[in-house]
């Protein structure tokens, strides 16, 4: 009851928020960017409410901290204008430029994203009740990968920087951009995953129209005059809205290149179907998963309980690579309950401002209601919510709930539930979890706790050719960044690495030549003249 309790108070006072997080909030949002200029919007803007609900001496309300533009389909179009023009079929500045010439320019929005690193980090906090801690964690990491980009990038410049002769023939092997790339990002990392396909996109020369995620959009405001300052104009281009009536339009119109979605696969779906000449059209997704875990008799269940805390939990379950469904052997299922749901209820939750919070209020409008209809559905057909405070809700705070025993006629059991409701299954031969992934539209993660090396062998097998990823002991993951990320069926299409979105992002291009001595001496005079920007040898420290 004191747990309930809890819950049921778990929201401050306007007077309890610290002063220094309300800099800056509400946040009206006006400018976008197009062409090389941030425009003022003075039409409709769509109002933004946090996660974090305010209390008063009533029920706890939604808290107003800001509003951004609700453009149209017009200015999505002039958006994909700029940056049609600014690639010129290839000719543009950008694309043109060399690779170490891309790379000052990135280097020097980096110092000017770092300045604006409070803004972003405590819009970030708000929008999408993100712990400040993991907000700063998540920045952190961005700054990280766009540095780790460049790094990857000189690499894969200086291996394309010298001549090949295979045949009689001269050739030189680069990578060059695709063209305009139409980039979405998702509301659980609305900067990070964003930034995994707009970096690669941009550095590698192509040009871009960034739609920022509905939850997620305030935290783009301090960077707007970064991007613009920095980069040549209609290279990057800002725009906010309703996606389903702005992104329609661009796609019909066939000339977006790259399509670079982290989202779901419907709405990818839907996307590609709008492009005309779908053979043009360049797809990067990252999309939903039900990741599971597999927890063997004689794994060490303290480790086991703690990564799949991790992995169910960390940001209340909303991240395609939770953990998403547990597999346990039937001799141990007991145990591994008794602690797992001990472990729940032991967990820190509250606002995100507090120091070590764990859980935190769902992201999206209605979510945490939606949970409540898949652990409703759940225990209508058979299974009970273990932890006693599981699925207590306040507002828009959701306290988890461990759903046992789960079977194949649950929603739980298909469904990605993309929040704090964890499913448990005991399993008494390997083969059944096997069959639930062979059986899953989704094939990104699984996680393998055991001791066995002969048992957890006889599981790898099978499994790499189901998911991308097998993780020994450990929650799923994305990092670290230089590992490939990427899925099979409905979860992924390309894969992003540092290393890998550079090339899905490009194509190997090559300029060739027999071995005579006319063509030895007008490629000795274009490199040796610095003429072109591409047949060079320049090798970049």
């Amino acid at each position: 009851m004191v747990l309930i309790e809890k819950i049921q108070n778990v929201f401050p006072r306007a007077t309890d928020i610290p002063e220094p997080l309300l800099n800056g909030i509400p946040c009206i949002q006006t400018g976008y960017l197009v062409n090389g200029e941030i425009r003022v919007w003075e039409g409709s803007r769509q109002e933004v409410h946090s996660p974090v609900w305010v209390a008063d001496d009533t029920d706890p309300k939604p808290f107003f901290i800001g509003e951004y533009p609700l453009l149209t389909e017009a200015e999505a179009l002039q958006a994909l204008d700029a940056a049609v023009a600014a690639y010129d079929h290839g000719r543009g500045l950008w694309p043109t430029l060399s690779v170490a010439e891309r790379i000052d320019h990135m280097e020097r929005f980096v110092f000017r994203m770092i300045e604006a690193k409070d803004l972003v980090v405590r819009f970030l906090m708000w929008e999408v009740g993100k712990s400040l801690q993991d907000s700063e964690k998540e920045f952190d990491r961005t700054i990280k990968y766009i540095n780790d980009t460049l790094t990857a990038l000189k690499d894969l410049d200086r291996i394309s920087s010298r001549f090949t002769i295979e045949e009689g023939i001269i050739g030189q092997i680069r990578r060059a951009p695709l063209g305009v790339v139409l980039c979405m990002g998702p509301f659980n990392y609305p900067l990070n995953e964003t930034f995994t396909t707009l970096i690669p996109a941009l550095v590698m020369g192509n040009t871009v129209i960034l739609k920022p995620p509905k939850h997620g959009a305030l935290l783009y405001a301090p960077l707007l005059a970064a991007f613009c300052d920095v980069f040549p104009k209609g290279v990057i281009n800002i725009i906010y809205g309703e996606g389903r009536k702005m992104i329609p339009p661009l796609m019909a119109s066939g000339k977006v290149n790259v399509l670079g979605l982290i989202g779901t696969s419907k709405t990818a779906n839907a996307l590609k179907k709008q492009h005309p000449h779908p053979n043009r059209l360049r797809c990067v997704l990252g999309l939903e998963a039900k990741n599971p875990a597999i927890v063997l008799k004689g794994a060490d269940l303290d480790l086991a309980v703690k990564e799949c805390i991790l992995g169910c939990l960390s940001f209340n379950g909303q991240r395609c690579t939770a953990l998403k469904i547990l597999f346990v052997e039937a001799a141990i299922v007991d145990e591994f309950l008794e602690r797992f749901t001990a472990a729940v209820n032991a967990l820190s939750f509250g606002m995100p401002w507090r120091e070590g919070v764990f859980l935190t209020p769902v992201a999206e409008k209605g979510k945490a209601d939606s949970l409540r209809e898949l652990v409703s559905d759940a225990v209508a057909k058979g299974a009970r919510v273990v932890n006693p405070a599981g699925a207590t809700i306040c507002g828009s705070f959701f306290f988890p709930a461990v759903l046992y025993p789960v079977h194949d006629k649950m929603r739980v059991y298909h469904e990605e539930q993309f929040g704090p409701v964890i499913p448990v299954l005991a399993f008494q031969k390997i083969d059944e979890p096997i069959e639930y992934m062979i059986n899953s539209c989704y094939g990104q993660q699984v996680s393998i706790f055991g001791s066995d090396p002969g048992r957890i062998a006889r599981l790898i097998d099978p499994l790499v050719n189901q998911v991308c990823r097998v993780n020994i002991n450990c929650q799923c993951q994305r990092g670290p960044d230089t590992f490939p990320f990427t899925g099979r069926k409905d979860s992924a299409e390309g894969t992003l690495s540092v290393s890998d979105a550079l090339r899905v992002f490009s194509i190997r291009t090559l300029v060739a030549a027999k071995q005579t001595e006319l063509n030895k001496q007008i490629i000795t005079c274009i490199v040796r003249d610095h003429k072109s920007k591409f047949l060079a040898t320049d090798f970049i420290l």
